[in-house]
């Protein structure tokens, strides 16, 4: 009776720590998705900025650089571009916490 006590506590556990986020992150990537425009700079999986020129039903023309256009899958945009965080201020060193403690 014990045994089957803990494997439904660990089935709980896996469902409320690994499936129940993955669930919610797929459900913002597809609404992400569904928000795309034309004009948008966005963030491919691999890692290739670019702006949307194109939009077709799973298949988007991405400009990449200057009179560059590529297709790729719709699915295959990661994030839009302005959610990104850009690189530190040049004047603060990541470790500085504000304080004169050198």
């Amino acid at each position: 009776m014990v045994i089957i006590l803990y494997f439904v506590v660990i089935a709980a556990a896996f469902f409320l720590l690994i499936v129940l986020p993955q669930r919610r992150r797929a459900t913002a990537h597809r609404a992400l998705l569904e928000t795309l425009a034309v004009g948008d700079e966005v963030v491919t999986i691999g890692g290739i900025f670019g702006t949307i020129r194109e939009i077709e039903d799973d298949r988007i023309e991405l400009e990449i650089a200057p009179k560059v256009v590529v297709t790729i899958a719709r699915n295959a945009i990661a994030q839009v571009a302005s959610s990104v965080a850009g690189p530190p201020a040049l004047d603060e060193h990541p470790a500085d916490n504000g304080t004169n403690d050198d």
